[in-house]
């Protein structure tokens, strides 16, 4: 099982959005050194608690400051550019960093509603055609001529380079068919909600058609880790994260708490259950016990790579956890 890495450049209490994109670039160097596979950077916008609004600049400067890791996006929120810019930034990247460049793209909006508008200039955005935007991108990618009247007049610079590795991320089974006929990998956004199941994946796997992106089917799970050498620590340096999701489920999207605060954050008891219950979403726990269950879930799922998203408070602890994971699972 490969693992990898998902940074959202989260901007927890006390720090500044500078200092999370550094901690974004540590981590990528930490990453590389230690053998993990790829880092993909999340795009969010409108938001004091994520500095990740332009993954693909990070990716660039993240390429240039490592050497065997791969570097992409988890992902490009599709809906707000066109697939021909697209198609100009991942063969870009590419160009400077070839077999090392991943185009991962979503369908999400990645922020509120002022922000979708606001990056649509006021348009009203375009949701209904994201896989067809995906697959015109990856015609453009590909120095194919797409179908749409609209693109195939031009041609997406530069040409010729090495492809980038082209992912679909998701959380549906109707995003695995898609990604499997169009030959891309297929991410699982386990730490989105939690409801992966067997059939999801499987009908991935025998949907998938050979494409000039990929020739075998690739799946990457991600899911959101707290783990530290004892449980006790685990659950205290989890506590921010378990209050964020509080706060998310009540449209409430702010800077991560301090253990401590979170610590003595008042909660009722259908609070607390809320929380055990996300434990689905976020996995909590000593290093040998977040090792076996990562090892149980890829041999029940058959998955290729666990890609994990850890955000302690603390950079140093973040670090820690990649540190301790690769301990265990390299």
């Amino acid at each position: 099982m490969r693992l990898s890495v998902l940074d959202q450049a989260p901007i927890t209490k006390g720090n500044t959005a500078q200092k999370a994109l550094k901690n974004a670039e540590e981590l990528a160097v930490l990453a590389d050194e230690l053998g993990f596979y790829r880092m993909w950077m999340a795009e969010h916008h409108g938001t004091e608690a994520f500095a990740s609004s332009a993954p693909e600049v990070t990716a660039a400067h993240l390429a240039a400051k490592t050497n065997k890791l791969r570097i992409g996006t988890g992902g490009v929120m599709m809906m707000h550019y066109s697939p021909l810019k697209l198609a100009e930034v991942f063969k870009t990247l590419s160009a400077f960093s070839p077999g090392r460049i991943d185009f991962g793209a979503g369908r999400a909006p990645g922020g509120d509603n002022y922000s979708i508008y606001a990056l649509s200039e006021g348009r009203k955005p375009m949701i209904h055609n994201m896989y067809e935007k995906f697959d015109t991108a990856l015609k453009l990618i590909n120095d194919e001529v797409p179908e749409d009247s609209l693109y195939n007049k031009t041609a997406a610079t530069p040409a010729q380079i090495v492809l980038p590795e082209a992912w679909l991320l998701g959380s549906s089974g109707n995003s695995a068919l898609r990604a499997g006929r169009m030959g891309v990998g297929y991410s699982f956004a386990q730490f989105f909600n939690g409801e992966m199941t067997a059939e999801i994946l499987d009908a991935y796997r025998y949907n998938f058609q050979p494409s000039a992106f990929m020739d075998k089917p690739e799946i990457s799970v991600t899911y959101m880790v707290t783990t530290a050498e004892t449980r006790e620590e685990a659950e205290f340096e989890a506590g921010p994260q378990d209050i964020a999701r509080l706060n998310l489920m009540r449209g409430r999207i702010g800077q991560a708490l301090t253990p401590e605060e979170a610590q003595n954050y008042p909660l009722t008891e259908m609070d607390r259950m809320t929380i055990k219950e996300n434990r689905k979403l976020h996995l909590v726990g000593d290093v040998k016990e977040i090792a076996q269950r990562l090892r149980d879930e890829q041999e029940h799922y058959g998955f290729d790579e666990a890609m994990i998203c850890s955000i302690p408070h603390s950079q140093e602890k973040r670090l820690n956890v990649y540190r301790l994971l690769a301990r265990e699972l390299f």
